[in-house]
């Protein structure tokens, strides 16, 4: 049996930030990585732009080919992982395979989230979530004319955006009374949402599939409403789990993902976990959830690489942040996601000019602390926004300005402006 210092089951952003921090602090220690893609580690968040043409396989790669040679680490490609045993510090593979491991990280992903519905294992039905759904899309687009994507969310109309680009008449169908819900106001749904109708997207919401019919392939679907759609390809973009499957039924603690400590370091000894299977810190909640961003899954590798080193680190800026755009319609929020009518004394303040798509919201706690904020069309200067934040600012004696499009350090007094800038350096958000 081959044992190892470092084993990763995973191979994704989790995985990356974790070889990189362990090679920042141990140069010398074996380290694994089990793939159960074969691809070479590539940015997930380029999936739609290889589907549009705009990059090619080579440019999707996160890391050089060369990056599991140089920095010393056994790959097992194509592989998975099958069971743990913590007892014994072993991970058995499918071939059957066991390898040993003195620290081990879990950074199994998310899996798409496939409702229950008759008629969704047919051949022209996919996830977009990983390399080979996009290649198995891309090969079903000739000769097809009719897309339907279920699923309002990000990735729900991230793919209806490039079917729509490909010259495919596409419905998209949300269950909710509007899109991408989870992630932002009803407002901000409003911009989103017209920014596609202007294109000749259909976007039905209250409704779902009530029917698939067809053979081997869809070919019609039936809604709840009772509406008919012609499908040559069907699309589930419904949204994403935590992949916890491996660890499901022993002593790891799942609530909504695999819990780590802010070491992210799970209920068992040398155990760790990142990414978008497990559930973590945020910062602005102060509670552990599923936070399945990019960022956070390397940043959270990174931590628990030093951890994994024996260098204690903890993992204390993760929260809720996504940077979308669909057509020209520019999005990126972060933190908390609230209406007016909160009962957490939360104040809102907003700019919207609809006509424009440009939308500024701030949610705002008694303190004067900026619990979240969603920018559409005026979207520069994210970073400072974030660092106030971070740094728990009173914005109270200028909230007003954050409404304004350049809004930045200027609008702060001197002693709080250079505070921040000196904070920016060390963070590096600037």
């Amino acid at each position: 049996m081959q044992k190892f210092n470092y084993l990763i089951i995973g191979n994704s952003a989790g995985a990356v930030g974790c070889i990189e921090g362990l090679r920042t602090v141990d140069k010398n220690g074996t380290i694994a990585v089990v793939s159960e893609e074969s691809h070479h580690v590539y940015s997930r968040a380029l999936i739609p732009y290889y589907l549009d043409g705009k990059v090619n396989k080579e440019n999707m790669h996160y890391r050089p080919q060369d990056f599991y040679q140089r920095a010393g680490v056994t790959l097992f490609s194509g592989q998975r992982a099958s069971e743990v045993h913590f007892d014994t510090k072993e991970v058995v593979m499918a071939g059957g395979e066991r390898l040993g491991y003195e620290k081990l990280l879990l950074a199994t992903g998310g899996k798409p989230i496939v409702p229950p519905i008759p008629g969704l294992d047919k051949s022209n039905v996919f996830t977009f979530l990983s390399m080979d759904d996009v290649l198995k899309i891309e090969k079903s687009l000739a000769g097809a004319k009719d897309a339907v994507v279920l699923g309002g969310g990000v990735i729900g109309l991230m793919a209806a955006e490039v079917l729509k680009k490909k010259g495919l008449n596409v419905h998209v169908l949300e269950l909710a009374p509007r899109v991408l819900a989870p992630v932002i106001d009803e407002t901000a749904s409003d911009i989103v949402e017209s920014s596609f109708k202007e294109v000749g997207v259909e976007i039905a919401t209250n409704n779902t599939i009530q029917e698939i019919h067809g053979q081997e392939t869809v070919d019609k679907i039936v809604l709840k409403d009772g509406t008919v759609l012609s499908c040559d390809l069907l699309v589930v973009g419904v949204g994403v789990s935590p992949r916890v499957d491996l660890v499901a039924n022993t002593a790891i603690k799942i609530e909504r993902g695999i819990v780590v400590d802010q070491k992210m370091q799970t209920s068992v000894p040398d155990v760790y976990a990142c990414g978008d299977c497990a559930s973590i810190y945020d910062f602005i909640t102060g509670e552990n959830r599923p936070l399945p961003l990019w960022p956070n899954a390397y940043s959270g590798g990174r931590v628990a690489a030093f951890n994994m080193a024996g260098k204690s680190r903890y993992y204390t800026w993760g929260t809720g942040m996504n940077s979308m755009h669909f057509f020209d319609t520019n999005i990126i929020n972060a933190g908390m996601n609230v209406s007016e009518e909160n009962d957490q004394n939360l104040e809102i303040i907003t700019k919207v000019e609809k006509e424009k798509r440009i939308y500024r919201k701030f949610v705002i706690n008694e303190q004067g602390h900026i619990k979240g904020f969603a920018l559409i069309g005026e979207v520069a200067r994210a970073g400072i926004l974030l660092n106030l934040i971070r740094s728990k600012v009173d914005v109270r004696p200028f909230k007003q300005k954050l409404l304004e499009e350049d809004f930045g350090y200027a609008h702060m007094h001197e002693e709080l402006r250079w505070q921040l800038l000196k904070d920016d350096v060390v963070l590096g958000v600037i």
